[in-house]
């Protein structure tokens, strides 16, 4: 069991080397993207099944919350918590909808979405990310090795060097970590180059 244990960390640490060499540029222009986003009053849009769903809304969290600073919430909606919307949807038309409908109703030119599928092949996540394409919206795709299709339909895709669902995971739950905090970052380090922090400013003086 003490072998077990040491081979899913080394594993784990292993991947996460190798997927940080690869991305570590491909993160601060992703960052940025995000950033200029809600900068410019725009929106984050986050979706995935499964334990991605729950890295989804974990994502979202970190955005509308706070990550490490204490600033404004920053607008994230996670497309995977309403169980109504799902279920309507998925009632009335068809599982493999349950994204693109809501992409379809909610996202604009200028969000940017974030797709999470360790597999690449979920159908309800390609579906959303065709109309997504259609709609000019930037799609930034986390998936693993088998990706290539949900790859390739994204503008910026992050493929975590392993076919071990665990393993990819851990690795796009870092990865989002590592990314609000670029954000974070990015708009509230610079008060000059941000009106955000600005706001929260003025908000602080009034309420004192």
């Amino acid at each position: 069991m003490q072998k077990k244990i040491l081979k899913a960390f080394e594993d784990s640490i292993d991947i996460k080397r190798r997927f940080v060499s690869e991305y570590v540029d491909l993160i601060i222009e992703v960052s940025r993207l995000i950033a200029d986003s809600f900068n410019d009053g725009k929106k984050l849009i986050v979706f995935g099944n499964g334990g991605s769903a729950c890295d989804a809304s974990h994502i979202a969290a970190e955005f509308v919350n706070r990550f490490k600073r204490d600033r404004p919430g920053l607008p994230a909606i996670c497309l995977n918590t309403d169980m109504a919307v799902i279920t309507s949807i998925a009632n009335d038309y068809d599982f493999s909808e349950i994204f693109a409908r809501q992409v379809k109703t909610l996202a604009e030119q200028g969000d940017i979405i974030i797709a999470i599928s360790t597999s690449g092949n979920s159908k309800n996540i390609l579906k959303a990310v065709d109309v997504a394409k259609k709609k000019g919206i930037k799609i930034i795709a986390l998936t693993g090795l088998k990706g290539d299709r949900f790859a390739k339909k994204s503008d910026y895709a992050f493929v975590v060097p392993s076919d071990d669902t665990p393993r990819i995971q851990e690795t796009h739950i870092t990865l989002a970590h590592v990314i609000c905090q670029l954000v974070e970052e990015i708009l509230f380090e610079a008060p000059s180059k941000s009106g955000l922090l600005n706001i929260f400013q003025n908000k602080k003086s009034s309420i004192a």
